[in-house]
Formats: structure tokens, C-alpha cells, sequence
């Protein structure tokens, strides 16, 4: 691997990469802007620092998210993507106001552990704008 570098708590050492992928709630492309698409970024970090988690790759995507972050065995996958989503919803409300009142997160997310597949993750996860092919529209 890489970046096999171990992390360590007070009781056990680990490695415990994920692959995070969600949407938003109306999967229109509401995250198409700039500012939004930077101000994810710079939330995610933020969360990331705040709760001890490492950040290891992203694409924020016009109507989807993907994150390949390391998740201490103190919390749960569940946990860090509540928070995740919570909080990025929270403070985007706050400095957009082209964001809709109510939940801005679709319910479900998508989690897959990274292993020894490691650098095909990350370079998956970075390139996501070359996988994404943009859908024929049927005429109304």
C-alpha cells in the first residue's frame, strides 16, 4: 500500500479507510455551483480535523458526493456520515441561500471498507468527472 501508515489510540493501532458515496435529497445537479462544490470541501476538512478522521480523497459531483476517509475504530460508520451530512447540510443553509429549507441529504449512503485496493479506490474516487456520462433525456 501506498500510504500504509498505521494510526494509534490509546488501546489498539489502525487502518480503517472508507469509501463514503451519497446524494442529495432532490438528486437534481444542486451542487453544480462553485461555491457550493468549495464550500463542501472546506466543511468536510473541517469535520474531518474536528473529529480525528483522515481525509484521503473527493469528488464532490454535481447530484452526488464521494469521500475516501479513514474512520477511527472509536466511531461508527453510521455515526461520522450522520455527522457528516448533518453538518454540511447545516452550515451550507447558512451561507447559501440557494439551498431549499428542510433536509438537503438524501436518507441513504453508500460505505465500502478500502483494503489492499487501495490506490484503485483513490484514483476512482479523484477521476469520478471522467466516469460520469451525462444521461439522454426523453422529450416531454
Amino acid at each position: 500500500m501506498a500510504n500504509a501508515r498505521l494510526y494509534q489510540l490509546d488501546h489498539c493501532s489502525y487502518r480503517c479507510g472508507f469509501h463514503l458515496v451519497w446524494i442529495p435529497k432532490y438528486r437534481g445537479k444542486t451542487m453544480a455551483d462553485k461555491f457550493i462544490k468549495a464550500e463542501l470541501l472546506r466543511i468536510f476538512k473541517q469535520i474531518c480535523k474536528w473529529k480525528g478522521l483522515q481525509f484521503y480523497a473527493q469528488h464532490i459531483g454535481d447530484d452526488h458526493v464521494h469521500l475516501y476517509v479513514g474512520i477511527p475504530p472509536k466511531y461508527s460508520v453510521a455515526y461520522i456520515v450522520g455527522i457528516l451530512k448533518g453538518k454540511s447540510s447545516f452550515w451550507l443553509k447558512k451561507k447559501s441561500k440557494k439551498i431549499p429549507q428542510g433536509s438537503f441529504w438524501g436518507r441513504g449512503y453508500y460505505a465500502s471498507t478500502v483494503g489492499l485496493d487501495e490506490i484503485m479506490i483513490k484514483r476512482y474516487v479523484e477521476n469520478q468527472q471522467h466516469h460520469q456520462v451525462e444521461m439522454p433525456k426523453l422529450p416531454m
